[in-house]
């Protein structure tokens, strides 16, 4: 199988999201974080107070990123950051802390025009619940998304209700799958989240949540390890009652998402496995890996295991 190229056009084993990227534009494109100081429904009381369990958004915001600053000024700081690494000749404004399209529609048109004002911003990238998202707004970023590159990254977290109730989600599965589906067929790109370890997830059926969402027409699929982290909820909840979470060794998170791999869909391509916790707010699970390196060890399990992206693959009716 080594030299084998795969229907999505390259002979990596799996439908790799930079390679997708790629084709879709000439040019190189980063990302651009941007805090436009969103809060969620399960945060400010209208579903819930405390936000998700795990939730820290401060553990992956940038430093330049911050609702105390313009969306222009927070673009203008990004680009001057990724200049001197990267010399990035385009961006995507990410609005990526919390739910960004909870609010009223009018002030999701001005932020969004706001960061697509910008001569080197070629489109936006939405994290958002599946909640949040009325059919006026997709009207908008339908029409948007005729001139621009217009993504929606829709935090599904779990496919079990048992479990996003544990963590506070205030939405169920159902609802997630409904918006997906609201979504579609609109020229909109949609992403979907999926975390492994959630309280009343068994690995089994986490493999059963990845397959399910591929069937459904997303675009893109994230997915990483549950990672308990400092001065949250599920901190306290770990300290007491640690059994309560399926915290992968990373060996084992390696097969785990081999199996994944194999099972899902091969048109939905793959942005991301592991998540990586600044130091100082990890309590566990302790793997001591980057990014680039759980994926280079991926590539060989994959190769170990004679395994690709859609081999065992079945569709369902």
């Amino acid at each position: 199988m080594t030299d084998m190229q795969f229907q999505w056009g390259n002979n990596k084993r799996y439908n790799d999201f930079p390679s997708s990227f790629k084709r879709r534009f000439s040019e190189r494109i980063q990302k651009i974080s941007i805090d436009a100081g969103f809060t969620c429904p399960n945060r400010d009381g209208s579903k819930g107070v405390g936000g998700c369990t795990y939730c820290n958004n401060n553990s992956f915001n940038p430093a330049y990123c911050s609702p105390k600053k313009t969306v222009t000024e927070q673009i203008l700081l990004g680009i001057d950051f990724f200049n001197t690494k990267y010399k990035a000749q385009y961006y995507l404004a990410y609005f990526q802390a919390y739910s960004n399209t909870y609010g009223s529609l009018d002030h999701l048109k001005q932020i969004y025009e706001e960061a697509l004002s910008h001569e080197k911003v070629v489109g936006l990238v939405i994290g958002t619940r599946p909640d949040c998202v009325s059919d006026s707004l997709l009207s908008y970023l339908e029409e948007l998304a005729k001139d621009y590159y217009i993504s929606i990254e829709y935090g599904v977290e779990s496919l079990n209700d048992r479990a996003l109730e544990a963590i506070n989600r205030g939405h169920s599965y159902q609802e997630a799958e409904k918006t997906i589906m609201r979504t579609s067929g609109r020229g909109i790109h949609i992403g979907a989240h999926l975390v492994n370890g959630l309280p009343f997830d068994t690995p089994q059926m986490m493999i059963e949540h990845a397959v399910k969402l591929s069937n459904l027409p997303i675009d893109t699929l994230k997915m990483h390890q549950l990672q308990i982290l400092n001065h949250t909820i599920m901190a306290k909840e770990y300290e007491v009652e640690p059994e309560k979470f399926y915290l992968f060794e990373m060996e084992e998170y390696l097969d785990f998402v081999v199996d994944v791999i194999e099972r899902i869909n091969p048109r939905v391509s793959l942005e991301r496995f592991i998540n990586q916790a600044p130091k100082g707010w990890l309590i566990a699970p302790k793997w001591g890996v980057k990014n680039f390196e759980f994926v280079d060890k991926l590539d060989k399990r994959l190769v170990e295991r004679d395994s690709w992206q859609g081999k065992l693959f079945k569709e369902i009716e």
